[in-house]
């Protein structure tokens, strides 16, 4: 697994598009989908993202919990079903819907991007 390293300040347009650092979008693009996949935290009033590898690690654990549990239906329904594919235009950008963008901003991580 690739690490995403560094902090990198993006603003967000007008338009809701947010820009993904090129050696990010380098990564991402070897991967089954190439764009990011952007959820509401769990734990901070931000957006968080990553790409598909990592989502699909996170329902493979979701998957493991038990399957009647509080947590299990916490996680599957804010991560998995609050989860957008979005896909990079041709200036590397993913635009957030706004139902995410109410969600808040920051920015910073290791796996997960957060906006």
């Amino acid at each position: 697994m690739t690490l995403f390293l560094s902090t990198y300040v993006n603003k967000i347009d007008k338009k809701g598009r947010v820009s993904v650092p090129a050696h990010f979008r380098a990564v991402l693009s070897k991967q089954s989908f190439q764009g990011i996949i952007a959820y509401g935290s769990f734990v901070n009033q931000c957006i968080e993202a990553c790409g598909i590898e990592r989502i699909e690690r996170i329902s493979e654990s979701i998957d493991a919990l038990d399957p009647y549990s509080e947590e299990r239906d916490a996680f599957a329904a804010t991560i998995l079903g609050g989860s957008v594919q979005l896909p990079f235009d041709g200036d590397g950008r993913g635009m957030l819907p706004e139902l995410l963008l109410e969600e808040g901003l920051q920015t910073g991580g290791k796996h997960n991007n957060k906006i």
